[in-house]
């Protein structure tokens, strides 16, 4: 299947439009993990030709986003990373922490975007930011594609790190699933439990009654009800 390959159509609406001179994209991986952060990487790439393929992370293989990754870092006008940790989403919920790691991420940027491009049709960034939502913004956008690439070979990268550092973490095989579910994992769940970095709110938490000890409240009934109305839109 081939894609259209994204172009800067929707950063010069915001310049029309908004007279935005700097504009970043923004794209998030870790949302529907077990474990590990939630990454978020924001990019202002400009108005420039893009490296070729370019497209949403989830459509590449592992070596073309790799080798993608590579060209970006060199190419992107300035990009940053934020994340919020596991434990912050067991806090929070996970629309505040994408908030937060969003946040994070455009703060460390030298310098600050007068507009922002968000993948999907939830604006969980809100004010101050000036936000344009795009629906599959990842595949449409090049800031947004170039976010989603940076993003996803990151954390990728340091959850493969985190599953090589320790002998425990290897029946995890976080380094194939980045913390997602797998049959590797789950059955890694059942037989040694959650580990330090594994999200305890989470719903997987009540399939594994040996560990129901370890399972951390989940939000209030009104949480709840906002934490979903956020997720409505977003890429699973």
């Amino acid at each position: 299947m081939t894609y259209e390959p994204p172009t800067h159509r929707i950063e010069r609406s915001l310049r029309a439009t908004t007279g935005a001179k700097v504009v970043a994209g923004i794209d998030e991986v870790g949302r529907g993990a077990w474990a590990g952060p939630v990454t978020v990487c924001a990019a202002i790439t400009g108005l420039r030709r893009p490296p070729e393929g370019l497209t949403d992370s989830k459509l590449l293989t592992p070596k073309r986003r790799a080798a993608l990754a590579g060209l970006l870092t060199g190419w992107v006008t300035a990009h940053a990373i934020g994340e919020a940790t596991h434990q912050e989403i067991d806090e929070l919920g996970m629309t505040e922490s994408l908030r937060l790691a969003a946040v994070r991420a455009l703060e460390a940027l030298p310098m600050r975007p007068d507009a922002v491009i968000l993948d999907g049709k939830h604006d969980y960034l809100g004010a101050p930011w000036q936000v344009r939502t795009v629906i599959k913004g990842d595949q449409s956008c090049v800031a947004v594609a170039a976010a989603s690439v940076l993003a996803k070979e990151h954390r990728d990268a340091a959850m493969a790190e985190l599953g090589a550092g320790r002998a425990e973490y290897e029946p995890y095989c976080f380094g194939d699933n980045a913390g997602y579910p797998s049959p590797a994992h789950k059955e890694a769940l059942h037989e040694h439990g959650p580990t330090e970095h594994h999200r305890l709110s989470w719903a997987y938490m009540d399939a594994l009654p040996r560990w129901a000890h370890l399972k951390r409240p989940r939000l209030s009934p009104e949480a709840a009800e906002l934490e979903a109305a956020g997720q409505l839109g977003f890429d699973i």
